[in-house]
């Protein structure tokens, strides 16, 4: 009975164990995006950033959206900034006309010979495949506190980066525990902090899907995108980034995910819109890239952006294969009954000359000479 009882035991702290890494906080973005609560789970799904280097005021503007899922009533992050930031809600149109202007171009190209989907392989045969934020403590400042939509934004210095993860604590974020670690190069640089706890409009409603935007301006001689707290994250991270300057950027290297694969780089001459509201009405040109990080724990820093060698223009092209058709017709049905009437016709021609030729040498006789009876 002692023994059942003692593996009974066991069992229920391996479960409770096993429930305890289900539910544990999930870092899931760029600027460390947390949960508030260890009981809950969130994560994120994409972290979709448009970055703004205005090289003559040298200003930077990031407009950021993440889109999440799970069953975090609360949540939080920290992004690290070079210099004092402003904080404002952004506007969602503008990653609507961003998707719009950077769209995949989508060209039809004709093939030959039927294919699996196609008849007579298949029926198919058209071929068609859808709370506020209190006071400093002890090595941090408060600069600033807003309250911006579902949004309390605290803006925020720092000596000591274990200062700086001691206030986060106090003031309700749960954080990791490696964070004063990897705060450490942003203090010694004497950066700042915007810290932003958000929640649902209604209360008990979870946080999902495209949470609204914020758009957060600093002063900065050069571009640059805060990747470095990702290297917390346990589970693959997916990054969009739009950027938007005078001439084609480009991250300066990989910083230890998947190498930056370029999806569109043009010049925009007209904004308007959100882009106008963000850019200005002037001509900017834009890049929009796409990257992967199987791997966070090996992030090695944040995203330098630098100018590309040249300003070419790219659009990512994604093909519609389609069977060729002529009126409706397949080609290659045309072409195949077109040789089998060849065949026939030069068959029929063929036996009707050699008929011709039977009749001509019955008609002369033996020895060629013509029968005149």
């Amino acid at each position: 009975m002692r023994g059942t009882h003692r593996l009974l035991t066991l069992v229920v702290a391996l479960l409770a164990l096993q429930l305890g890494s289900l539910v544990a906080p999930a870092w899931a973005c760029g600027c460390g995006a947390m949960i508030t609560n260890r009981m809950d789970r969130i994560g994120v799904d994409r972290e979709t950033s448009a970055v703004h280097w205005d090289a003559r005021t040298g200003t930077e503007r990031i407009v950021m959206r993440f889109t999440v899922h799970g069953d975090a009533e609360k949540a939080a992050w920290v992004m690290p900034v070079p210099h004092r930031a402003d904080v404002a809600l952004g506007d969602p149109a503008l990653f609507d006309q961003l998707d719009e202007l950077t769209a995949p171009e989508r060209r039809p190209r004709d093939y030959f010979w039927p294919r699996g989907r196609d008849w007579p392989f298949s029926s198919n045969a058209d071929g068609a495949s859808a709370g506020a934020l209190p006071g400093k403590g002890p090595g941090v400042g408060v600069v600033g506190r807003e309250r911006l939509g579902p949004f309390d934004v605290a803006r925020l210095t720092a000596t000591d980066p274990t200062a700086l993860g001691d206030w986060l604590h106090r003031n309700g974020f749960e954080l990791s525990d490696r964070l004063s670690t990897e705060l450490r190069p942003y203090v010694e640089r004497r950066w700042e902090y915007v810290a932003v706890r958000l929640a649902p409009e209604k209360a008990g409603e979870p946080l999902h899907g495209a949470l609204d935007p914020l758009r957060i301006t600093f002063a900065n001689d050069r571009p640059v995108y805060p990747m470095r707290l990702s290297r917390l994250a346990t589970t693959p991270q997916s990054l969009g980034l739009y950027v938007l300057s005078g001439h084609r950027m480009e991250p300066k290297d990989a910083i230890g995910g998947d190498r930056p694969e370029v999806l569109f780089a043009g010049a925009v001459d007209r904004p308007s819109g959100a882009l106008a509201e963000l850019t200005g009405p002037g001509r900017v040109f834009l890049t929009a890239v796409d990257q992967s990080f199987p791997e966070p724990s090996r992030i090695s820093g944040d995203h330098e952006l630098v100018r590309a060698a040249a300003d070419t223009p790219y659009r990512e092209v994604i093909w519609r294969d389609q069977l060729w058709r002529v009126g409706g017709i397949p080609v290659w049905l045309l072409t195949v009954t077109g040789a089998l009437l060849l065949i026939a016709a030069a068959g029929f021609g063929l036996a009707r000359t050699r008929r011709r030729r039977r009749r001509t040498a019955a008609a002369a006789g033996p020895a060629g000479v013509r029968s005149t009876a």
